[in-house]
């Protein structure tokens, strides 16, 4: 027979802990943080052992409540995962995705319609930022990631990318094929992720690549997200290095045209589910759904993810 605490008051531990908040958690439980306070406070008492520091109204784990904690968390998330295997999707379902502004702005949400047809019970949130969010906790269901990858995450890869330049073709001259030095006196469009563990294309890479008059330098103009630099290009404010995959569709459509230059290799996309196996069925369908969309991409781009003009 197993010997536990009151499920309440491992209820109101794990969602404190997983909040760092015990506002948070009255909030998720549907009690006060009174209620929160006096279960965790049993518990303690119980196990004899301080799982929580208090100062204010913050709230920090402490080595014992650290150490328990992942062993709740997945246990509560293996639970909901077993019960979830049986219920199918009901009006009001709802998933997060935590990914990067520039994947959610320019590749996802022009798809998403079609998951919004398919599964139209099923109400997804997206989570844009620039922050590793791990999956499992604060809400999150789902990351795409973007990065290098070892061959044990493999099986996780969505699609890689290359680098091209590109410019917009309001201001490209009317020659089938661009040169770098057809945007003088433009200056190159870069930006800087906030992920300091990557490192953003360099033009100096793509120009030791080409042809080009050596004895003129290019200016460079800096922005601060990525986002903000495919903006800008796309209005025509000089030509820009970035990822083949965020401007496929506007490849296709013309309204920005590559320069003639190298495919600098990239990085990958890749999928990080919730530990714990929370798969509950609407999550199930969109990680189908998206791996489906990424196959579709990988097929169709193959030709401008691989040619280097």
């Amino acid at each position: 027979m197993r010997k536990l605490p009151p499920l309440n008051a491992i209820r109101a531990f794990e969602a404190a802990a997983r909040h760092e908040s015990f506002t948070a958690a009255a909030n998720e439980l549907c009690v006060t943080v009174t209620a929160i306070s006096h279960q965790v406070r049993q518990l303690e008492a119980m196990l004899g052992r301080k799982l929580f520091e208090r100062s204010g109204r913050a709230v920090v784990l402490t080595a014992e409540g650290n150490a328990v904690f992942p062993l709740l968390r997945d246990g509560f998330d293996r639970m909901a995962s077993a019960f979830a295997t049986i219920r199918p999707p009901a009006d009001g379902d709802a998933i997060t995705v935590s990914t990067t502004r520039a994947f959610a702005e320019r590749w996802l949400m022009p798809r998403l319609a079609r998951f919004n047809a398919a599964f139209p019970s099923v109400v997804v949130h997206i989570d844009a930022t620039e922050d590793v969010v791990t999956p499992g906790i604060k809400g999150i269901d789902l990351a795409v990631r973007y990065g290098p990858v070892d061959r044990a995450h493999d099986a996780s890869v969505l699609f890689k990318d290359n680098y091209i330049a590109v410019a917009a073709r309001a201001i490209c001259p009317s020659a089938a094929r661009l040169a770098i030095d057809d945007f003088r006196p433009r200056p190159l469009l870069a930006y800087r992720w906030k992920n300091a563990t990557l490192d953003s294309p360099a033009w100096s890479a793509w120009l030791a690549g080409i042809s080009h008059d050596p004895s003129r330098d290019f200016r460079i103009s800096w922005y601060s997200e990525e986002p903000l630099a495919l903006h800008a290009a796309e209005r025509g404010l000089g030509p820009l290095l970035c990822s083949d995959a965020l401007v496929d569709d506007q490849l296709r459509e013309g309204t920005l045209r590559r320069i003639d230059g190298p495919a600098l290799p990239g990085f990958a996309f890749r999928l990080v589910k919730a530990g714990g196996a929370v798969r509950h069925k609407s999550v199930a369908a969109f990680v189908d759904w998206l791996r489906g969309e990424a196959a579709t991409f990988r097929a169709a781009s193959a030709p401008l993810m691989t040619r280097a003009a």
